[in-house]
């Protein structure tokens, strides 16, 4: 029976830390923990997103992360970029589509 616990919980570990990844942070010499984007991001009138204690900044294809609105900016590992990037529209508070996309580069 602990076996059985014992493989439970190191799955369930495994799976949760699965969504994370350990990057250098701004300095160099500290590491944080970047949580996976949502597969869809969809984004106001300015390029920023909120998501889990960070700030991402979306400007020509590419993703940064930080902890703070002001930056500073760390680039976002490809892998942690979303499927798809919407905007909202100013007329009718519709979603749109954005042009071109990065995610035809995704594995």
């Amino acid at each position: 029976m602990s076996t059985t616990r014992t493989m439970v919980a190191g799955l369930l570990g495994t799976f949760l830390l699965a969504g994370c990844l350990m990057v250098p942070g701004p300095q160099g010499g500290t590491v944080a923990l970047v949580p996976l984007l949502p597969p869809l991001v969809v984004l106001d009138t300015e390029p920023y997103y909120v998501h889990e204690g960070y700030y991402y900044y979306y400007r020509d294809n590419g993703w940064y992360y930080s902890r703070s609105r002001g930056g500073p900016w760390v680039d976002l590992p490809r892998d942690h970029y979303p499927k798809e990037v919407r905007y909202k529209s100013r007329d009718r508070g519709e979603n749109r589509e954005r042009q071109g996309g990065h995610d035809q580069d995704r594995r």
